[in-house]
């Protein structure tokens, strides 16, 4: 699929470019790489390739999981504990 670098044109819709992104992650090409190495590896040996790609995913994935865990522990409407700026201690500390 070469609508993404050579045959690019704005005429193409969404499905028509996520359809081109889907077959390079199925299909790499590694005669035209992003990245070098892992194109190297992708050649070379595609069982080390697989399972470095499936580690990063795997990493990538905790990752986001604990990004979201923090965002559910920050957000004051899901906190049930009694901060400075809960309305009971701030009416307090008016007084």
């Amino acid at each position: 699929m070469d609508i993404l670098q050579r045959n690019w044109s704005p005429t193409y819709d969404v499905c028509a470019v996520l359809t081109s992104i889907r077959s390079l992650l199925n299909d790499p090409n590694p005669n035209s790489p992003a990245n070098n190495e892992a194109a190297k590896l992708f050649v070379e040996n595609r069982r080390l390739y697989e399972s470095k790609v499936r580690k990063l995913v795997e990493e990538s994935i905790l990752v986001d999981q604990i990004a979201n865990d923090l965002k559910l522990t920050d957000d004051p409407t899901q906190s049930n504990d009694k901060s400075p700026l809960s309305s009971n201690n701030a009416t307090a500390s008016n007084e």
